[in-house]
């Protein structure tokens, strides 16, 4: 495969649901239930605008840069511009790790979600791993959908957006569904025995918060759009404000499942439902019509947020991937473009066969994984929220397209709250903080980028050597 350039293929359409549908995953259908019973309905919706706030400062930080830097690798570009090669990998190496949980998670969670769907769907038992069970039926349907989902993004970006369009506008139908059936046949007192959880202004607000540091991590994903800034052909200030707009959008929609759940479904309903089968928002859309068929429709949509959260992340990653071998530092072979397709196959075919692969180890090591990913992904914010700071102060009559207002502020700001977010990750005894089996994960990831790096020194040490001789 000669290599050659990527080819600019997204429209508006297609980089608003790949950014929305790379944040609706599967939390809305399993989560909601942990949310209020734990903050209440309204302390929710508060707890996800905080949330929502953070990822909003970052946003705008991205959104800045991404117009100001309009190349693949996005954070990989910015970071290199700020602080140089070094800090650079280690904001784009903390990134991969992040996309690359995500895109091992939802492989994982494909075929997991369907049992409810087919009760049945479970069949030819193979083995155990920490206590989730094995089955052939499930291996043979997540190495299938992997596969597939690999096979339409090595097809070009615009097709896998076409496919992202489709899934989104099913999530979309669905959530309106149950929108509307709980606003017909809910009942206000159901969300007024049950605005805040807690006995007091402490306890309410220390309830919100324990809620608000889970919510970005169902908002991460909107930085999937400067990872593929070359292939998106729209004026770069509209790249800016699709940005934010998918934030608040996934903010708004959020926001909107909780308060429908909490108006279909009491207090003492919703516990029932977390403490069975954990599907609160199924079990709500089931109420609201009275139909068991309805529940499996609405696990249908969560499929697709599955979906849509899997291939955003998976054009994301690949890119990420793509830049950093044509900066060496990653092996050149993941810089290599389809002949046909004009796109970086080996890159996603890398992250195809490290979700097929990771399909054999279950859902329980996945979720260190994810975990660990967490911490990686806010690192990588930080570095990219004081790169934003610093170009800043040494660029300040560079072309910026979308140009962020009261910029050193946004800046702090952004700084401020990925930081925290980070700490809370390494302190023990948070909500954030990671087990022994997480930073095993964290400890290998550092360590083989050690050596990557250390391959690349070596490789520029030898490369002019030659040259000198």
């Amino acid at each position: 495969m000669p290599n050659k350039e990527i080819k600019n293929t997204l429209n508006t359409w297609d980089i608003l649901v790949v950014s929305f549908g790379a944040m609706i995953g599967w939390g809305w259908v399993v989560s909601s239930g942990d949310w209020i019973t734990s903050g209440g309905i309204l302390g929710t919706i508060i707890a996800f605008l905080i949330g929502g706030l953070l990822i909003y400062f970052v946003g705008l930080v991205y959104a800045e840069l991404t117009t100001a830097f309009p190349y693949n690798g996005g954070a990989q570009k910015f970071s290199e511009q700020a602080f140089g090669k070094n800090v650079s990998f280690i904001c784009t190496w903390s990134l991969v790790l992040s996309y690359l949980g995500v895109v091992c998670f939802e492989a994982v969670s494909f075929p997991t979600i369907l049992q409810y769907i087919f009760p049945h769907f479970l069949q030819g038992y193979l083995y155990t791993v920490m206590g989730f069970d094995i089955y052939l039926s499930w291996l043979i349907v997540a190495i299938f959908t992997s596969i597939f989902i690999v096979y339409i993004n090595i097809r070009g970006a615009k097709i896998a957006a076409v496919f992202q369009t489709i899934f989104t506008s099913i999530i979309a139908i669905v959530g309106m569904t149950l929108i509307v059936g709980s606003a017909l046949n809910g009942n206000i007192d159901n969300i007024n025995t049950q605005l805040f959880i807690g006995n007091n202004l402490e306890e309410v607000s220390g309830n919100i918060m324990k809620v608000a540091l889970m919510t970005p991590f169902f908002l991460f994903g909107f930085d999937v759009i400067p990872q593929a800034a070359e292939e998106i052909k729209v004026p770069l200030k509209r790249i800016g404000r699709i940005m934010m707009l998918s934030i608040i959008m996934a903010v708004t929609f959020y926001a909107l499942i909780v308060l429908s759940v909490g108006y279909v479904m009491d207090g003492t309903m919703v516990k029932e439902a977390t403490t069975g089968a954990g599907l609160v928002t199924a079990s709500a859309m089931e109420v609201a019509f009275s139909s068991k068929m309805m529940a499996k429709v609405l696990v249908l949509g969560g499929l697709c947020g599955i979906v849509t959260s899997w291939n955003s992340f998976l054009i994301g990653g690949s890119r990420i991937i793509y830049s950093m071998a044509k900066t060496s530092l990653l092996p050149k072979v993941f810089s290599q473009i389809h002949n046909k397709y004009n796109t970086p196959a080996n890159a996603i075919l890398l992250l195809g066969i490290i979700s097929v692969v990771s399909v054999f180890f279950g859902r329980i090591m996945l979720i260190w994984i994810v975990n660990a990913s967490n911490l990686a992904c806010c690192i990588s914010y930080c570095i990219v929220a004081l790169s934003f700071l610093s170009i800043r102060k040494k660029y300040p009559n560079l072309s910026r397209p979308y140009r962020v207002k009261l910029g050193k502020y946004v800046g702090i700001m952004a700084v401020a709250l990925t930081s925290c977010m980070s700490i809370l990750f390494v302190l023990p005894g948070t909500r954030c903080s990671l087990s022994i089996e997480e930073w095993v994960i964290v400890s290998f990831w550092v360590i083989l980028g050690i050596i990557l790096w250390t391959r690349r020194v070596r490789q520029k040490v030898s490369s002019q050597k030659l040259a000198h001789n």
